[in-house]
């Protein structure tokens, strides 16, 4: 079974480079074929391909999605018999519709191949220029996609990214978003964000399970230590009870954070999404620790975040280095760690503001 990855993007845009970069650091031993559409551009792509050992089955001319779609089934079937790859990748013509492609490989039923991913590159400099002047094919590209990779972030204001974040998010409300420039972050991290590993529904599905094994857990040692109080016998000296008091201490604001999620969770019949509400944003913005900090502080405060049981996120550091948080009440973490694909703010809880939550982020 071959996956197949369909790249589009307005020429000069980056698809070769980024392509470039996925073989290099990404796609490791996997059998690769690359299908280029050379309609409107030049052929120069083949010499570096050909010398990563990789497979090219070049079309004459014409545009895949439209006049060819019947000779590019031929190609691609011959090219899965001929090389039997792991993976296709398949970089049409800038000009095509992203939507006609997906059409075109559908359309060939072929068992042996895998629909994966559709990546668009954007260039995020031509994002609104490209979108008032070439609306129709550029908003196709943008609304069919599975991942964004936005190119030609560095020296952009942040005033312009979010523009350009905020007009892709109008079109396409759930692709994952690569904002990061490409010569910070490896290809492997760009796939992992591709293939969904790296977005913000998935580490906010991870920070709920978390969150959720995390109060079963608790709930279960709760019942326990009542009931093991119920039946021991109250001959303790007094250094147990000492010890015991100080334990409780420690547990007594923890008990307090989860008192709520507790009340609907004895039953055993709940399940996190009907418990747990969830805030998600991501953010191209550039804090401090202090910053991250002081937010955290204030997801402390219960009358106005809400009751926050877990936070998480990476961001980007004023200084270039990035900012990876965690939290549990009382128990803030902020250190410097790797650079991400883009930054992500996750908080779970009960009750909780989103609009707080924003203010407490500058978001």
């Amino acid at each position: 079974m071959a996956k197949v990855d369909i790249f589009s993007g307005f020429l000069g845009a980056g698809k070769t480079t980024l392509i470039k970069k996925l073989i290099e650091e990404a796609y490791g031993d996997e059998k690769i074929v690359l299908i280029e559409n050379e309609f409107g551009e030049i052929g120069v792509d083949g010499g570096f391909l050909k010398d990563t050992g990789v497979q090219i089955n070049e079309m004459d001319s014409g545009c895949i999605c439209c006049s060819l779609v019947g000779d590019f089934g031929r190609a691609l079937n011959q090219v899965i018999e001929q090389f039997s790859p792991d993976r296709i990748l398949i970089e049409p013509s800038g000009v095509g519709k992203l939507s006609d492609v997906i059409i075109a490989v559908q359309d060939l039923h072929n068992d042996q191949i895998q629909l994966n991913g559709f990546t668009t590159v954007v260039d995020a400099k031509k994002c609104k220029m490209y979108m008032k002047n070439f609306g129709e094919f550029f908003n196709n590209q943008v609304e069919h996609a599975s991942s964004i990779i936005l190119s030609h972030v560095d020296g952009l204001s942040q005033e312009k990214l979010d523009a350009c974040v905020a007009l892709l998010r109008e079109h396409n409300k759930d692709a994952s978003i690569v904002t990061t420039p490409w010569d910070q972050i490896t290809g492997a991290q760009i796939l992992e964000t591709m293939e969904k590993k790296k977005t913000l529904s998935a580490e906010l599905d991870r920070l709920r399970e978390e969150a959720y094994a995390e109060e079963a857990a608790h709930a279960h040692e709760h019942e326990h230590d009542h009931h093991h109080h119920d039946h021991e016998h109250h001959d303790h000296d007094e250094h147990d009870h000492e010890h015991e008091h100080h334990e409780h201490e420690q547990h007594h604001h923890h008990d307090h954070e989860h008192h709520e999620h507790e009340h609907h969770h004895h039953d055993g019949h709940h399940h996190a999404d009907e418990v747990f509400e969830d805030f998600g944003a991501e953010t191209t913005h550039k804090y401090t620790q202090e910053q991250i900090r002081d937010a955290l502080t204030g997801l402390q405060n219960i009358a106005e975040a809400g009751q926050v049981l877990r936070a998480k996120g990476i961001v980007e550091g004023e200084d270039g280095q990035w900012i990876h948080f965690d939290y549990v009440p009382g128990e803030p973490d902020v250190r410097t760690g790797a650079t991400a694909t883009t930054g992500m703010i996750c908080v779970i809880g009960a009750g909780i503001d989103r609009d707080r939550i924003r203010e407490l982020f500058a978001l």
